[in-house]
Parts: C-alpha cells; sequence; structure tokens
C-alpha cells in the first residue's frame, strides 16, 4: 500500500513551519527523520493533508553546551550522536545509547526529537532521557516552554505538544564526575524494539538519583534510586536491587504478569550491574 496523496511543504524556518502548522490544523504533520512515520503513511495509518519536513532547518541540527546543559537539536540523527558529531557527549553516554538504536541504516535518519514526539515506550531515549534528568524544549507562535522528558512523554504514542507546537531541542544536564550511568534493555533479536528496559543514573556515595522503567504499556515509570536499589556495602559489594519495591513500581505501572515483572527486574539489575562496571 501507497500512501494517500498530501501537500509536501519544506519551510526555511521553525517560524515558517510553525505558521504552516497554524494555518493547516491537525490535519498537518511534521516529518524529519521519517522512521516511524515513513511506515504509517504507506500503512496510511496517519493521512495528513499536508506534510512539513523540518529535517534540514538549521535550528534543529544544531548541538551545543549552554552552562550545565548540553543541547541537542531535535533533527540531530542518531547516528550524528554515535558518530561524535554532536558535540559534548557526557562520557560517552549518549553515543553508547544511539549505538544501540536499531539498525545502522535507521541510525542514520531517525532523529533524537522524532524518537520522543513518536513515543514509542520501548524506544531507547524515551526511556534513558528521564533517568538522565532532560528537559525538552517546545516552541510555538507564541514562545517557548521547557518541560522534562518524563513529563513530554504522556503514554504510548502520545506526548504533550500541542497542536501547533515544535520540539526544537533536548537538554541534558552535564554528569557529576563521580556519578554512574547504566542502561539494559531485553529483545528477541538485535535491532528490535525492546521488551524491557531500564536505565539509572546514580551518585554511588548518597545513592541519590534517577531509575527509568520502560518499555511498558505507558510511558516510562522513574524513580528515585534509592527507592529501587541497596547501596552497595564499603567491601565493595555491589548495588542491588530491591525486589519488593521494585515489583510495587511495576504493578502500579500495570504489568500483571509475575514472567513480565520478572523480566522487568533482571533488566534493572543488569542495568545496575552495567553501570558499576
Amino acid at each position: 500500500m501507497k500512501a494517500a496523496s498530501f501537500r509536501y511543504e519544506r519551510p526555511t524556518s521553525v517560524v515558517d513551519a510553525l505558521r504552516i502548522l497554524d494555518s493547516e490544523g491537525p490535519e498537518a504533520k511534521l516529518i524529519a527523520g521519517g522512521q516511524s512515520l515513513g511506515p504509517m503513511l504507506n500503512l496510511r495509518v496517519v493521512q495528513p493533508t499536508v506534510l512539513v519536513d523540518i529535517s534540514a532547518l538549521p535550528e534543529l541540527r544544531r548541538a551545543s553546551v549552554e552552562g550545565d546543559d548540553v543541547v541537542l537539536g531535535a533533527c540531530i540523527t542518531h547516528a550524528d550522536i554515535e558518530d561524535g558529531r554532536a558535540g559534548s557527549d557526557l562520557g560517552g553516554v549518549l553515543a553508547r545509547i544511539a549505538s544501540g538504536i536499531a539498525y545502522r541504516a535507521v541510525r542514520n535518519r531517525g532523529t533524537i526529537g522524532g524518537s520522543l514526539c513518536h513515543a514509542d515506550p520501548a524506544a531507547d531515549w524515551v526511556t534513558t532521557l528521564p533517568a538522565l534528568g532532560a528537559v525538552a524544549t517546545i516552541r510555538g507562535l507564541r514562545g517557548e516552554r521547557r518541560i522534562p522528558v518524563e513529563a513530554f512523554v504522556t503514554g504510548a504514542l502520545t506526548n504533550a505538544l500541542n497542536p501547533c507546537e515544535i520540539l526544537v531541542a533536548v537538554r541534558v544536564p552535564k554528569r557529576a564526575p563521580q556519578s554512574l550511568f547504566g542502561y539494559a534493555k531485553s529483545c528477541r533479536k538485535l535491532g528490535e524494539f525492546s521488551k524491557a528496559s531500564a536505565a539509572i543514573l546514580v551518585e554511588p556515595e548518597v545513592m541519590t538519583g534517577r531509575v527509568a522503567l520502560g518499555a511498558l504499556d505507558g510511558a516510562p515509570r522513574v524513580a528515585g534510586a534509592q527507592d529501587l536499589l541497596s547501596k552497595g556495602r564499603a567491601d565493595g559489594a555491589p548495588i542491588r536491587v530491591k525486589p519488593e519495591a521494585t515489583t510495587a513500581v511495576l504493578i502500579a505501572a500495570g504489568v500483571a504478569d509475575s514472567v513480565q515483572r520478572h523480566i522487568h527486574a533482571a533488566v534493572l539489575a543488569r542495568a545496575a550491574r552495567e553501570m558499576a562496571a
């Protein structure tokens, strides 16, 4: 099957793109890398009257460091991050996440902003960016606003964008030198979306930090590291998962099946081991 007919627009600035969205209303659809939207168009799951291509907008392709944040434009590709073309990389954390996304052909076109906007619960950025404390920068014709990524992804395939807004950047706080990060996921085969995922950012001495559990039925669940993890002993014993607390979070997230809860807990334990490696 092929996509239904639509008009194609290629604006030259974010403001121009916003004006098109404002004039066309909900019948307009943004496209950047097209790795999710392309198949949806061909299957006619979505049938916009106008497709607004923002992939080449310079404002959305920039990476910079602003104060304590690494700022990534929404149209920076996974491959840009993987290959180090997106500037400062938080000690290689972002490149490590990007390199595990799907296949290289997908990473060449798929964008960090597109992944967040599509909001697939199994997507890597949807789980890892909340753990890193990232913030989404959103722009509309009336101005700009910022919200934490865990509030931006509101559920499965839903986000906090209003109809005439664009996600323009993701701000990722720099890590403290002593902080540790771990990410793990369970996939049936390499390149597939995960069936369970977990990301951890922690200050090991005081056990403060964040844990994000992904690949759930809705938005990722974010908890304090001290709530789900126990500090290792002074003799070097590893940080461990608290089984009862993890089970409670997963039940609250709607994971009713005990086998699925076991898989999620095992992936969280793998993330904790990777963090300490």
